[in-house]
């Protein structure tokens, strides 16, 4: 039924207007087509601020349906608000419906749409239209290959340094140079960035600065897509447990040596927000703290029945964040603590859910 919305995407390689305003005229013709006992009388580009850039009357088992809609390049919120507030110039009635159209809209965009009484038309197929009696409605699974990448690359190693710190003082202006300077990154790429997060209304452009409108907006789409971190990973042994691990543990992470060593998942959770008891310990470490660390702890390689898991990431953005909740411990942030525990299991989702309601409400 949907071949010819696989034509379309296509076909849209790059968002040229005059492009997609065709795609999104052949779309909506493949759409009403598709539809039983449907007639079109009407559809034509018209690109009238009046009327919008597409308009359409069918009919559906005799009732009349009149349709305005506006083609938007990018479906992104930040967009449709702006479709949603152009077609709210045109006046209705219980026959007519306005329409969205891109070629791709997100569930938070469709939200937008359906809060606002509008329809919407995408090239993956998702589509609605509610008008007198006709209600029609399909969602499909697929997102399109750009949309992934550009979520994904949101939280890439370097593009996660700005959303902690972002996070971490969720109502603080930053200034593009401030933030890049905190995050360690180019202000190029803050720049892109903030973009990025403008455009799915997770961040806006103040007075003072960017900040973040949306906290739990952004993570949530970043535990969906989060990766734990690339790096060697270690399963050790220590027969240490209670305060003489707790002790082993401070030593090993002070001195001017030590590098960078702190409590992941579970371990830093119990720091943060006591939930779910494991008895191991789970650990970020860099290469120089390693050596220190098995001394101090007196670890011993094993292959089963570690009760000591260590990750020596990549890249040391885990540490940026890391906070110290009583003196000589140090463990991942809220926020990456609880990304951590989302990808462990049931009994981690448990415990993530936990941490959250005590230290990431956010209003």
């Amino acid at each position: 039924m949907f071949q010819h919305f696989m034509h379309i995407q296509r076909l849209m390689k790059t968002p040229d207007p005059l492009k997609i305003e065709q795609a999104a005229l052949e779309a909506l013709e493949a759409f009403l087509r598709n539809l039983p006992r449907t007639k079109i009388d009407r559809l034509q580009p018209v690109q009238s601020p009046e009327i919008g850039d597409i308009r359409a009357d069918f009919h559906l088992d005799q009732e009349l349906v009149r349709l305005y809609c506006e083609v938007k390049t990018s479906g992104q919120p930040r967009h449709v608000r702006a479709a949603l507030d152009q077609l709210a110039r045109i006046k209705r009635d219980r026959h007519s419906v306005v329409m969205v159209i891109a070629p791709y809209l997100s569930e938070q965009s469709r939200a937008l749409c359906r809060e606002d009484g509008a329809g919407y038309l995408d090239f993956e197929g998702n589509a609605f239209i509610s008008a007198g009696s006709v209600h029609i409605e399909r969602e499909v699974a697929s997102q399109p290959k750009a949309e992934k990448r550009s979520l994904r690359s949101l939280f890439k190693p370097k593009s996660a340094r700005i959303l902690r710190r972002l996070l971490r003082e969720p109502h603080r202006p930053w200034r593009v140079i401030e933030l890049a300077k905190a995050a360690g990154v180019s202000v190029g790429h803050v720049s892109t960035i903030g973009s990025e997060l403008k455009d799915r209304e997770w961040l806006e452009q103040t007075d003072d600065g960017l900040v973040l409108t949306d906290p739990n907006g952004l993570l949530d789409a970043w535990a969906t897509e989060y990766e734990r971190p690339a790096g060697r990973e270690q399963s050790l042994y220590t027969h240490l447990h209670g305060t003489a691990l707790e002790r082993a543990f401070a030593e090993a992470t002070t001195g001017s040596s030590a590098g960078k060593l702190i409590l992941r998942s579970y371990s830093a959770a119990d720091h943060l927000a006591p939930f779910a008891r494991n008895a191991n310990r789970y650990l970020y470490a860099d290469e120089q703290a390693m050596s220190q660390l098995i001394s101090q702890m007196r670890l011993s390689t094993t292959e089963k029945g570690g009760n000591v898991m260590v990750i020596v990431p990549d890249e040391d953005g885990v540490f940026d964040d890391a906070v110290e909740p009583m003196p000589g411990i140090a463990c991942t942030s809220p926020v990456q603590t609880y990304l951590d525990l989302q990808h462990s299991g049931e009994r981690g989702r448990e415990a993530a859910d936990h941490l959250r309601q005590e230290c990431l409400t956010w209003r």
